[in-house]
């Protein structure tokens, strides 16, 4: 295990397709949900203790070895948004590409014949990290970390606001980050059925009312 494999896979610039997505921060913008730094922090907590610490688990499951394709299934169930299975999978095939080309594997080839339309980004990423020869926490912390640093970006670019401002927000999460993605290994080393199923309806709603956006600035 090399953990900087961990910061490679972390690392904004690696070619997932993750840039291109708010993570439902785009419509709080609009709705006057986030307006600043102190709203875009209670934005992000509430998303990383729901939908985040859903996503780390299935990638911490993954990353232990658990049956991608169930995981696969359990991501579907836990996610009731169309609009959000969609960019879960077109985000996982757009990791897939890069994964496969960066860390290839058995697993990883067996899971894109087994979803040539694209498995679900978390699993993608859990077993990502099992190629790379990362552990479950490391996969969940990538994932916790995403969840957070994307609509803190996002919301630099859809407010202006201060980038320095977004970072002290994603610092101030830090210790919090580091216990969802323990709480979320845990979870993956008791099976399928222990993973959390936590949920944000709000985020889901909004997905759904961006997705029939005309005209909009990213994906999701």
């Amino acid at each position: 295990m090399t953990r900087a494999a961990l910061l490679v896979l972390a690392d904004g610039r690696f070619p997932a397709g993750g840039h291109a997505h708010s993570g439902g921060a785009e419509p709080a913008v609009k709705e006057g949900r986030i307006r600043n730094a102190d709203d875009l922090a209670a934005f992000c907590r509430g998303r990383l203790h729901t939908t985040g610490l859903t996503s780390a688990a299935l990638a911490a499951a993954a990353t232990h070895g658990l049956d991608p394709l169930a995981l696969d299934e359990a991501a579907d169930a836990r996610t009731p948004s169309p609009a959000l299975r969609a960019v879960s999978r077109k985000l996982g095939r757009q990791l897939m590409r890069a994964a496969r080309a960066t860390w290839p594997s058995p697993e990883l080839a067996g899971l894109a014949a087994a979803r040539p339309r694209g498995a679900h980004q978390p699993v993608v990423l859990g077993l990502t990290a099992r190629s790379a020869g990362l552990e479950p926490e490391d996969a969940a912390h990538c994932v916790a970390y995403e969840t957070v640093s994307g609509p803190a970006t996002a919301v630099v670019r859809l407010l202006s606001l201060d980038p320095f401002e977004a970072t002290a927000v994603l610092a101030r999460l830090a210790p919090e980050l580091d216990r969802v993605a323990a709480r979320a290994a845990t979870a993956a080393r008791h099976g399928l059925d222990a993973l959390p199923a936590a949920s944000a309806p709000l985020l889901d709603i909004t997905a759904e009312a961006h997705a029939a956006w005309p005209v909009r600035l990213f994906a999701s």
